[in-house]
């Protein structure tokens, strides 16, 4: 994974993630003795209680290994600067020649959304794959979701503060 493809963390994100994390895990015995009473309540066929239950325990588990995994490979810190838009950046942009249709937004992991009042885009999304490389002034088009090209000029880029 190279500096650019990284996810990059502030290091209160990672704090708050870990902390997330670390909770999550510590609920896995409340959570099993749960759906150990729903169990005992009778058929399991007919049993809201235990499927809800068991349904939440997926949902939990999901996000333990989700969290395990991007606290695994994120880098805390600032992301390195370069002379193009990268992750960790927040971008100013304008639409199809109009300097006055402008949208400002973070370019990151969904996570980190939690940490700020700005919109995060990914930077697998349409938007997050034309502009990553994009210098200050550069237009590039892409192909939004609904099937209609996009142009859009990057007006400005820094590192997130977060």
């Amino acid at each position: 994974m190279s500096t650019t493809d990284a996810t990059w963390l502030s290091q209160d994100a990672y704090d708050r993630l870990q902390a997330e994390l670390n909770e999550l895990i510590a609920a896995r015995p409340a959570m099993a003795a749960e759906i150990n009473a729903r169990r005992e309540e009778g058929d399991l066929r007919e049993n809201g209680g235990y499927h809800a239950a068991r349904e939440e325990q997926g949902k939990a588990e999901g996000r333990i290994r989700q969290l395990q995994e991007l606290l695994r490979v994120a880098r805390v810190g600032e992301a390195p600067k370069g002379d193009g838009v990268s992750v960790g950046t927040v971008v100013t942009i304008y639409f199809d020649d109009d300097t006055d249709d402008t949208e400002t937004f973070l370019l990151g992991s969904r996570e980190i959304a939690a940490t700020t009042d700005l919109t995060v885009y990914s930077p697998e999304s349409a938007l997050g794959q034309a502009i990553t490389g994009a210098r200050k002034g550069q237009t590039v088009t892409y192909t939004a979701p609904s099937g209609h090209d996009i142009k859009v000029t990057v007006v400005s880029f820094e590192a997130f503060a977060g």
